[in-house]
């Protein structure tokens, strides 16, 4: 039986925690969100959605046209 994918609020959770523990390092560009979405089981759509929670709670910032990084820390 395939396992249930993760919610938004789980995925955000993770994602925050990967960052929190260094994995994701300040400066560091996160993966596509194609990356995540096969890394969580999820649909693009699906992190796309995290992707904005996160960057509203200052977690990640948005360069258009570059991708989405862990923020400097300031």
């Amino acid at each position: 039986m395939p396992a249930i994918p993760m919610s938004s609020a789980q995925i955000a959770a993770d994602i925050t925690a990967r960052i929190k523990s260094g994995e994701y390092q300040p400066g560091q560009q996160l993966p596509t969100i194609a990356a995540f979405a096969d890394l969580y089981g999820v649909s693009d759509g699906t992190i796309s959605r995290v992707m904005i929670v996160l960057r509203t709670q200052g977690t990640v910032i948005g360069v258009p046209g570059r991708g989405t990084f862990v923020p400097e820390q300031g």
